[in-house]
């Protein structure tokens, strides 16, 4: 029996998750033998191989001067600064908490818009953006014992990649989203090169580490065109709720791999995050709107690794 076109998107959404957390899960893993700009610019390296190699094959090369586009460059920035503070963040807080954390970035995007778009948002959208907010706070504990610094890493991330959806729907059409990768996977790695003294240095890698970051860059392009085919088979008001397995996946990674057990607080906080999130894009789909913005992002970690 044939499956349906929502059902075959929802399993996309699902896969593209798990190739995103699992990628994350091999950072946080490598990062006990290296810091996190080696890792960068290692696992860069892979990455821009195989995005090159996309390009090429699609025909998808365009003029450098395209970095030059204003929205181009600000997705650029923002993608870089946010790819680096999630990796500091995951790098030192339990994978389960940054997901969490980064799971109220479609409510951020919706915020952005208002400010950004002068996006019309009612009282019930505005109270599920206040409520998801709150249960960030839940998470990040601020001011409390087991409140950790690197929490508003992950914060400034999930700021950052809200900018960086808003800036690229200003981006002309006509740009192949396959050459935005690629534009942004260099400047990343190149980010990786330039972190790497500051951090300590250069670590010779066990052929393992050398192996896992290799199978890191591949998971990368196969998580993005899971969502592409997620998108293009299903329904986005009924695949994008999906999106929240990446929570899932995240806490099977930390208790399996790093033998991580989230907390009450934790649980609590992405219940609110992830209530409020579905709350928000209900909200939208009763509005009729054609394309919301917030259910255009995926609510996934910086992608330009």
């Amino acid at each position: 029996m044939p499956l349906s076109s929502n059902l075959r998107g929802s399993l996309f959404m699902v896969g593209a998750t798990s190739c995103f957390a699992m990628n994350d899960a091999i950072t946080k893993f490598t990062s006990a033998e290296m810091n996190f700009g080696q890792i960068i610019l290692v696992r860069g390296v892979f990455a821009m191989a195989l995005m090159l190699t996309l390009v090429l094959h699609k025909g998808a090369m365009q003029p450098l001067r395209t970095v030059l586009l204003w929205p181009v460059a600000l997705r650029i920035i923002c993608e870089v600064g946010g790819a680096v503070m999630f990796l500091a963040a995951i790098t030192r807080l339990p994978l389960a908490n940054t997901y969490s954390i980064f799971q109220a970035l479609p409510l951020a995007v919706t915020l952005g818009a208002v400010i950004a778009f002068r996006e019309p948002v009612g009282w019930r959208r505005w109270s599920a953006i206040i409520i998801g907010f709150t249960g960030v706070l839940v998470i990040v504990r601020p001011g409390a014992e087991g409140f950790n610094e690197y929490s508003l890493l992950a914060l400034c991330a999930v700021i950052l990649c809200a900018i960086r959806d808003l800036a690229t729907k200003r981006i002309p059409t006509e740009i192949p989203s396959l050459f935005i990768t690629l534009l942004t996977t260099v400047s990343v790695t190149s980010s990786g090169a330039v972190l790497l003294f500051p951090l300590g240095g250069w670590t010779p890698m066990s052929g393992r580490s050398l192996v896992l970051l290799m199978m890191a860059a591949v998971l990368l392009p196969i998580g993005y065109q899971c969502i592409i085919q997620a998108l293009r088979v299903g329904d986005i008001s009924a695949i994008a709720p999906f999106r929240y397995t990446a929570l899932i996946w995240a806490i099977l990674f930390g208790y399996l791999i790093f033998d991580e057990v989230p907390d009450a607080m934790m649980m609590t906080g992405a219940a609110i995050i992830v209530a409020s999130g579905l709350y928000a894009f209900y909200r939208e789909r009763v509005r009729d709107r054609a394309r919301p913005v917030a259910a255009e992002t995926t609510g996934l970690p910086p992608d330009g690794l």
